[in-house]
């Protein structure tokens, strides 16, 4: 199966991230030439670095002619405030928080529906807006808690929030284009210390970065200032479907994205591409009967257990003692999901205990992929192995198709599946 390897030995910010992945995708130069005519007065450029001996990629984004730290300190030497994160890898200076300016002028601040209209403008495939509006619902839900106030009225500023977005960006965009069947990714380095803001000194990691990263293996070590920024976790909660050690795995590209400071170690994020050997997973497989639960109530238990992370649930009718009719749920997931999806189990429907087994899953390599066909780009799921490949065009597709057509949705796949031949 194809599968990317994050190495978060030094943390995660959206830059490093981005250097990282680009190197792996097959036209480095071309991408972003790409996400060059994506915004207005935003301009990415990959240049050659080197950390403790090892070359890689920085990746920088300049709004307006400035990178964003450039243009922090500008605002600090003419307002005499600080207006931004002292950061360790000094590449995403900033947190996505309201600041309470003193100084006299205004800023243009941005709410996160503004964020989503942005996105909306983009000429990127609509997988990549949906993950790029669930980074920043991360981002906005983490803020959100932080500072006491609802998600609507999160505000973030104008040149933090281009900067960011185009990090945001240029790494879901990667991703798609990579397309791995898995994401792993090491526990996260967020380093220790303090760390200077708008708001005053703040803990490492900072509160908002450590609300993303709750259910994320971490650690401090003994780097002193912030390497995981709240960009950075929340790209990782994101994506990544395990975090641990690498799976034993065939390397087939490695990508190395430096950050700017210089520490004892490497400053970088490296992302690693290969295969891994087995199509077998260890899964967890929990049941359990009801006899009192509608249909209805039923089919919301189970949309639950999907945004829980299940790898699967289904139903079956069973005969229950004393001759009740009854409902047997069944939910697929894995281990370091369990105790969520068990805790939705619990709150969403009647029963009163779960059946717990281990089992083993075969499973396809499986893929994304974007096709031109006489109805426009239609994505479709192409999975593959044990000697055979299937193709599925995704049904959101063909529903719009069918819509704006007015063809049935089996006439429509048909059609695609004949142009195939």
């Amino acid at each position: 199966m194809k599968t990317l390897y994050l190495d978060c030995q030094m943390g995660a910010a959206g830059d490093m991230l981005t250097a990282a992945l680009v190197q792996l995708l097959p036209d480095p130069d071309g991408f972003v030439k790409r996400l060059n005519t994506l915004f207005d007065d935003v301009h990415f450029e990959l240049s050659p670095s080197e950390k403790c001996g090892i070359t890689g990629r920085h990746m920088s984004v300049k709004v307006h002619g400035m990178e964003e730290h450039e243009h922090h300190h500008e605002h600090e030497h003419e307002h005499e405030h600080k207006h931004h994160h002292e950061h360790e890898h000094e590449h995403e200076h900033h947190h996505e928080h309201e600041h309470e300016h003193e100084h006299q002028h205004e800023h243009h601040h941005t709410t996160v529906a503004d964020i989503g209209g942005i996105v909306a403008k983009l000429d990127i495939p609509e997988k990549v807006k949906a993950d790029i509006n669930a980074v920043y619902s991360l981002i906005a839900q983490a803020e959100s808690a932080v500072h006491g106030k609802p998600v609507d009225q999160i505000h973030f500023h104008e040149v933090g929030t281009l900067d960011a977005l185009a990090d945001v960006t240029a790494v879901c965009l990667a991703v798609n284009e990579l397309s791995p069947y898995a994401i792993y990714a090491s526990p996260v380095h967020v380093g220790c210390g303090s760390v200077h803001c708008a708001h005053g000194i703040l803990p490492v990691p900072a509160p908002a970065t450590e609300h993303i990263l709750r259910g994320v293996p971490v650690y401090g070590g003994t780097i002193q200032g912030e390497l995981c920024t709240p960009t950075g976790a929340a790209l990782l909660k994101h994506f990544v479907d395990k975090f641990g050690e690498m799976p034993v795995m065939s390397i087939s590209a490695a990508g190395y994205g430096m950050g700017t400071k210089d520490f004892e170690q490497a400053n970088c994020l490296r992302a690693l591409l290969g295969e891994t050997q087995s199509r077998e997973q260890t899964a967890v497989l929990l049941s359990c009967n009801v006899d009192d639960m509608t249909p209805e109530d039923l089919s919301y238990a189970a949309k639950m257990l999907f945004a829980a992370g299940a790898a699967d649930v289904c139903t079956q009718p069973v005969f229950m003692k004393k001759g009740r009719q009854g409902t047997l749920i069944s939910v697929l997931c894995f281990e370091e999901n369990k105790d969520s999806i068990l805790r939705v189990i619990f709150t969403h429907t009647s029963t009163i205990g779960v059946r717990e087994e281990t089992v083993k899953r075969h499973v396809l390599d499986r893929r994304i992929e974007a096709v031109d066909t006489p109805f426009g780009t239609v994505r479709r799921k192409v999975s593959t192995g044990y000697g055979v490949t299937k193709i599925k065009y995704e049904h959101a597709d063909l529903e719009k198709i069918a819509a704006g057509k007015d063809l049935a949705i089996e006439e429509i796949r048909r059609q695609l599946y004949r142009d195939e031949k």
